[in-house]
């Protein structure tokens, strides 16, 4: 497990911009594991928004494609996620996670969550 702690959230307009940052405490993020970023909004299930593999590949939910620029920074043991042109609808609690590569994505048993971000988005 790896403690992970989110940062960056917040209220924005329609239209606009917001990065989030993710730091893994401890011992940092070992480089055999996946990042991603998971979004949740009441009464639904959490959804992969992006994700960035331990080659640096990146795939990203269609929904932000375009939009949304997810990167990590190994030496920093940092994952970001770069937001922009942001709608209402990606109003949500913003969740970073990691898990070695080869499990599957979004696993509570082989993966570690973050407490998650809240962020908000007006119309």
């Amino acid at each position: 497990q790896v403690p992970l702690v989110e940062s960056g959230g917040g209220l924005v307009q329609e239209g606009g911009s917001l990065r989030l940052s993710c730091k893994a405490l401890g011992n940092g993020i070992p480089q055999i594991y996946d990042l991603a970023w998971f979004r949740q909004i009441p009464e639904h299930q959490r959804e992969l928004v992006a994700v960035v593999t331990i080659g640096n590949r990146t795939t990203y939910a269609d929904s932000v494609k375009g939009r949304f620029i997810i990167s990590r920074d190994n030496a920093k043991n940092t994952i970001d996620l770069q937001m922009n042109m942001l709608k209402s609808t990606d109003t949500a609690v913003y969740y970073c996670h990691a898990i070695p590569t080869g499990m599957p994505l979004g696993s509570d048993r082989f993966g570690s969550w973050g407490r998650g971000t809240q962020v908000t988005v007006s119309s």
